[in-house]
C-alpha cells in the first residue's frame, strides 16, 4: 500500500503547501509593510484621526506662538470653549455628580485632583498634581499620558492653546 513513491508524493504535497504558506506570508507583508519604516523610521500601527477643523479651532496658530498660557486664558472666549467641550461629552459630563466614563467636569477648576466621589480613578492623576488650576489643567489636556503617565483617559489632547484657553475658561464657568 505505502510504496516509496506514494510517500514522496505525500512528502511533496507538504512541502508544497508550506512553500506556498511561505510565499503568501512573504507577499502579505510585502505589500502591508508591517515592519519599520522608509530609511529605518519606525512607523505606529494605526491612523491619527485629527480631531480639528471645528467652529472652535478658527483661531490662527500663529497667533499663538508668542503668547503665553496666562495671556491667551485672561483673553479666552467661554463660547468658543463650549464648543471645543464637544471633543470632552463623549466621556465627560457637565451635571455635578454625573459621572460617565471619565469623571463628571462640574466645577472642576480649582478642584481637588482626584477628588470626585464615586468615581474610580487609576492613581496617575494625583502623582501629577494637587489641585486642578488653568495651568494644570492646561499642560493634562496637552498631553494627558505625558503629564500623567499611566492615566487610564485615552484622549490624545488638545494641540492649539487657544483651544485649551477656551476650554478651560469654558469649565470655570460651569459650576461653583
Amino acid at each position: 500500500m505505502f510504496d516509496t513513491m506514494t510517500f514522496t508524493k505525500i512528502l511533496g504535497g507538504f512541502c508544497g503547501a508550506f512553500l506556498i504558506f511561505l510565499m503568501g506570508k512573504w507577499a502579505a507583508e510585502t505589500i502591508y509593510h508591517t515592519g519599520g519604516g522608509h530609511g529605518g523610521e519606525e512607523h505606529a500601527m494605526g491612523y491619527a484621526i485629527e480631531a480639528g477643523g471645528g467652529e472652535g479651532d478658527d483661531d490662527g496658530g500663529a497667533a499663538e506662538e508668542g503668547q503665553s498660557f496666562e495671556e491667551l486664558y485672561a483673553a479666552a472666549d467661554p463660547g468658543k470653549g463650549e464648543k471645543v467641550f464637544g471633543k470632552c461629552r463623549a466621556c465627560h459630563k457637565l451635571e455635578d455628580g454625573a459621572n460617565s466614563t471619565g469623571p463628571h467636569l462640574y466645577g472642576v477648576v480649582g478642584r481637588d485632583v482626584g477628588s470626585v466621589s464615586g468615581y474610580g480613578y487609576s492613581g496617575a492623576l494625583s502623582e501629577a498634581a494637587d489641585v486642578w488650576s488653568p495651568e494644570n489643567l492646561d499642560a493634562f489636556l496637552e498631553d494627558p499620558r505625558g503629564y500623567a503617565p499611566g492615566t487610564t483617559m485615552s484622549f490624545a489632547g488638545l494641540n492649539k492653546a487657544s483651544d485649551r484657553a477656551n476650554l478651560i475658561a469654558y469649565l470655570d464657568s460651569i459650576g461653583d
